[in-house]
């Protein structure tokens, strides 16, 4: 190997030679440092030296990115390096590998709540039921949206203003912000916390998160002070009360409306349970119903005379039980307000969850035994013997809803007299 003394003109000169894939030339004055020139003509320092019995050559860079004496000096400081029995390769790595990191931690601290949120949805979904898969989606809604029944926008949802916080940023003191902004409307806070601590949980033993989210800032004892605890309603139909409710509801000009609100008493089902009935879940025949479930996949209750009478005389439009030509989804969505009107014709003051705990209050006056009701209602089974022994045929459960209805008709004054019932087409 030819060693030469390296100036800027002999650099600049040096050629590969002919017929070769590249040539070396060494600089005479600095130990170790090379020039590499391939037959195409690309110039690029090297640094060769041995390292523990062995040849080690490391590329320093382009000749047009490196100036000689740059170039001279990084072969000075690798042979320092290499003299010492260190492979300046495995530094380079090991910088490399830093800087990795660094960034990976960079992208990772910058996540967002809302980023995270999707993910923990997206994974959870299909553990939960519909109604909480929509409170999850709900609770972020960023509001701004033209109201349906009038030219206002939509308001931000309980957790909109958490969307674009980092997940490293959640702190209690955060929490505390947030609660004190939210008391105005305490019980959706008061479900949105709920929701978040679960969703921090999450994070906390997600293999990504986890080395951001340490804690769970959301089960924060002065948060839940300052949104308070939720007060127990007492809002049900009263015995005496039946005929005035039943009347308003009746005199309903929307026949779905009506029978919906209707069979919500009757049933003492959750209202979604009630609206998402197709015509497939029910057995005209053997009389019973279908009933997605809250707790399980459903439940099947009896489908007693009075509610297969209304049922019955429906419009049969689409797969829809309760449908509505008007809804993006052809069924009921909004029975609420008609709901409010022929309370207020009554006089009473229930809300549309009322009538599902009124239903459970009214079974009392039958002495109908509670784990009954329970069952009929979608109730998780309570005690021992309810969970692990007793399993009720639907003909038991027919018995007691039969007379818990024919007892309500009674006492709202409806004269019904059962007849067989029958399936058959309604047009409207």
């Amino acid at each position: 190997m030819k060693h030469q003394n390296f100036t800027g003109r002999l650099v600049s000169s040096l050629q590969c030679a002919p017929g070769k894939s590249q040539s070396l030339f060494w600089d005479a004055k600095t130990p170790g440092l090379g020039l590499r020139i391939t037959s195409s003509g690309n110039k690029s320092y090297i640094f060769e030296t041995k390292l523990h019995g062995k040849t080690l050559r490391v590329t320093i860079g382009s000749v047009h990115t490196w100036p000689l004496a740059k170039a001279q000096g990084e072969a000075s400081r690798l042979k320092v390096l290499t003299d010492q029995g260190i492979d300046p390769r495995e530094i380079e790595a090991e910088k490399k590998a830093a800087r990795i990191a660094e960034k990976q931690q960079e992208k990772l601290e910058s996540i967002t709540f809302e980023t995270a949120w999707q993910e923990y949805i997206e994974e959870r979904k299909s553990f939960w039921s519909k109604l909480h898969y929509k409170d999850h989606l709900r609770l972020i809604n960023k509001g701004g949206q033209v109201r349906k029944r009038s030219d206002k926008l939509t308001v931000p949802s309980s957790l909109a203003l958490l969307l674009n916080i980092r997940l490293k940023d959640l702190t209690p003191e955060l929490f505390c912000n947030w609660a004190r902004q939210e008391i105005k409307r305490p019980t959706l806070a008061r479900l949105a916390l709920r929701l978040v601590s679960a969703f921090l949980n999450w994070c906390i033993d997600h293999p990504v998160y986890k080395s951001i989210v340490l804690t769970n800032p959301a089960k924060n004892k002065t948060v839940r002070e300052i949104l308070g605890k939720p007060k127990v309603k007492n809002d049900v139909i009263q015995r005496e009360q039946l005929p005035a409710w039943f009347s308003a509801v009746r005199q309903i000009q929307n026949p779905v409306i009506s029978t919906y609100l209707q069979t919500l008493l009757l049933t003492g089902a959750r209202r979604e349970e009630i609206a998402q009935l197709r015509w497939e879940d029910i057995d005209f025949h053997w009389n019973s119903l279908t009933i997605g479930d809250k707790m399980e996949d459903f439940r099947i209750i009896p489908l007693t005379p009075y509610i297969a009478h209304l049922l019955a005389n429906l419009p049969r439009r689409n797969e829809w039980v309760f449908s509505s030509p008007t809804a993006a989804s052809g069924r009921l969505t909004d029975p609420a307000i008609a709901h409010r009107k022929a309370c207020s014709i009554a006089g009473i003051k229930l809300s549309i969850h009322g009538l599902r705990r009124s239903f459970a209050s009214l079974c009392e006056w039958i002495e109908m035994p509670n784990g009954i009701s329970a069952q009929i209602q979608g109730h998780k089974p309570q005690g021992v013997r309810e969970k692990n022994y007793i399993r009720r045929p639907l003909d038991l459960l027919r018995k007691w809803h039969i007379k818990i209805e024919a007892w309500i008709l009674h006492e709202a004054g409806i004269d019904f007299a059962p007849t067989k019932s029958g399936l058959h087409i309604v047009h409207k």
